[in-house]
């Protein structure tokens, strides 16, 4: 017996259609620069031209010229202050502000930029005690020196530095000399020490090389005990004319004076009795030693 039931067909899944679409993107507005100023304040400053509108204006725009300063500074050493670059920089801020026309449709801040950087720049030259032409050459030998750099993938040595700027291997070492005696560093920069993770201002560090050490000392005691004996030992003459030229602190000639005597024939009692007190001293330093 075959069943006259049919099969309920299968329900197939309608599949959603993904929208191609991206949604849309929000526009963003421009954010608004804190130095911007409205037409109308402008307007409202030629209208009036009082000192306190001129004032308001000028307020505005010192976030122009700390933005300005902030990033010349990221070019000089840290021994240039920030805040001396904004000071200077506002004096460019006010000369700009007095010779300023808005009727030619320029915006303020792009007329104002180049002279703020202009004062800023023309107050280090003032500053700078380096000749113009000891900075032109280093920047000279730097541009070099990197252009070697990218050729041959190191650091060039001295004859192909000197070969590059056209000059002889003493030239290049005076030029380099000249160069390095005008970097500075500050004492108040904060560093770290080669033993320490703390940071400390470089002051700190500073050790004097010059100082004498207890054991020196000592030394030093004992060599100024041995000549007060050793002079005992010289004549007449050599201890007079050693103790007006090193103790009095008179010259060859006024001991001549002194002694009625050339100065040519103090110079030469002055040189035996050095040599006689060098001698003993290197004997007694021989037998201590």
């Amino acid at each position: 017996m075959v069943s006259t039931l049919k099969k309920a067909p299968k329900k197939v899944a309608k599949k959603t259609k993904v929208s191609e679409k991206t949604p849309p993107v929000p526009e963003v507005k421009p954010r608004r620069k804190k130095w911007d100023v409205s037409r109308h304040d402008w307007v409202r400053y030629q209208r009036y031209g009082t000192e306190e509108s001129r004032q308001v204006l000028l307020n505005k725009y010192i976030p122009l010229v700390k933005n300005v300063a902030t990033r010349m500074a990221m070019g000089f050493p840290r021994s240039v202050e920030l805040t001396d670059l904004i000071n200077t920089g506002v004096i460019g801020l006010i000369e700009a502000f007095g010779h300023f026309d808005h009727d030619r449709g320029v915006k303020f801040e792009t007329y104002a930029v180049p002279r703020i950087r202009g004062a800023i720049l023309d107050e280090l030259r003032a500053l700078d005690w380096v000749p113009r032409s000891t900075r032109a050459r280093s920047r000279e030998i730097d541009r070099a020196t990197s252009e070697l750099v990218n050729v041959h993938g190191r650091a060039p040595e001295k004859r192909e530095l000197a070969k590059h700027l056209n000059m002889t291997d003493r030239e290049l070492h005076l030029a380099i000399d000249d160069v390095s005696s005008t970097n500075m560093i500050s004492l108040d920069e904060v560093i770290y020490p080669e033993d320490d993770n703390r940071q400390v201002p470089r002051i700190e560090t500073v050790t004097d090389r010059d100082e004498l050490s207890v054991l020196a000392e000592i030394e030093k005691g004992e060599l100024r005990s041995f000549l007060v004996v050793a002079m005992d030992r010289l004549t007449e003459q050599e201890k007079l004319v050693i103790a007006l030229y090193y103790f009095e602190e008179l010259t060859l000639k006024e001991i001549g004076e002194v002694m009625t005597i050339s100065e040519s024939r103090v110079s030469q009692i002055h040189t035996r009795g050095v040599m006689k007190l060098r001698n003993m001293v290197r004997e007694k330093f021989a037998l201590t030693g």
